[in-house]
Parts: structure tokens; C-alpha cells; sequence
């Protein structure tokens, strides 16, 4: 036994979450920061509006097993201790009204989603042009090295033991 808590203490420390294994199924999963630097730039510029700072993380809650716990409570409790009598119509418009903000929640995590998708594809797209523009650099520099060879050779008297060049370079 005290090795599962000296384990629970030693995950607690290395996650930096205070409670270990135990509740780790009730908090949100903190998602690591990203690797790739465009997105990073994206997340830190993201980050200085108060106003994504707050929807990110509202989507973070809302989007976890610890909101979904905490409605199936709320509701039991609700229903149970008899708060209103049935059809439940006070109930009914809060969940209407958190579900229309939710709603919106929903589409501004599309829509961050959306924004990190089209950082990265800007940032292959750049790489595919620096690559192009290298393989034409390479190219020329592969049709001077030829013309060069041709050259030398011709000048050393060695054309006929030159492979024929058919692509018209």
C-alpha cells in the first residue's frame, strides 16, 4: 500500500496535479503545449485577448467528464430533493439557456480549430515553395555541372565517351 501512495505522490509531482490517480478522471485533460512553432506562435498571440483566454477555457470545461458529472448530479439533485414540481419548467429553460451558450462555445472551438488548421497549412504551404525553389537551384546547378563535364571533356579530346544527353540539356 505505501507504495501505491508513494506512486500516486511521485505522479501527482511529475503531472502537477495535487491529487494524483485518484481524481485525475474528474479534472479536464490539460493538453501539452504544441511543438510546432507556427503553432506556438498561434497559441501565444491567441493568448493575449482575456476574452479567447476565457472561451478556451470554458471549451476546456465543457468539453470534460467533469461538466457531464457535474449536470448528472445537479439534475438527480434537482429532481430528488424536489426543487420543482414536474414538468420541471424552471429546469428546462436553464438547460435551454446553458445549451445555447454551449452552442456557441462549440462553434468558437471550431472556429480556433478551424485558425490552427489554416496556421499549419500556410506554414506546409511556405515549405513547398522553399522546396521548389530549391529543387530548380539544384536543377541548374545539376545542368551546369553537365555543361561543365561537356566542356572539360570536349577540351580534353573525350566526347565520344560521353553519355548522350537525350533531355535536351
Amino acid at each position: 500500500m505505501a507504495s501505491k501512495a508513494q506512486s500516486d505522490e511521485s505522479q501527482s509531482s511529475k503531472n502537477g496535479k495535487p491529487h494524483g490517480r485518484r481524481f485525475r478522471w474528474l479534472l479536464p485533460v490539460k493538453l501539452p503545449p504544441p511543438v510546432n512553432p507556427a503553432l506556438m506562435k498561434h497559441a501565444e498571440e491567441r493568448g493575449k485577448s482575456v476574452q479567447n483566454r476565457i472561451a478556451d477555457k470554458i471549451t476546456t470545461f465543457a468539453g470534460s467528464m467533469t461538466f457531464v458529472y457535474l449536470h448528472v448530479i445537479w439534475f438527480g439533485c434537482w429532481i430528488g430533493f424536489g426543487v420543482e414540481k414536474y414538468p420541471f419548467g424552471l429546469l428546462t429553460m436553464i438547460v435551454s439557456l446553458e445549451a445555447i451558450f454551449l452552442s456557441t462555445f462549440v462553434m468558437i472551438s471550431q472556429n480556433r480549430a478551424d485558425s490552427k488548421r489554416q496556421v499549419i497549412a500556410d506554414q506546409q504551404w511556405k515549405t513547398v515553395q522553399e522546396e521548389d525553389q530549391q529543387n530548380d537551384e539544384l536543377l541548374d546547378l545539376s545542368k551546369q555541372i553537365l555543361s561543365l563535364t561537356k566542356e572539360i571533356r570536349t577540351m580534353g579530346g573525350t566526347s565520344a565517351s560521353l553519355p548522350r544527353d537525350d533531355h535536351g540539356a
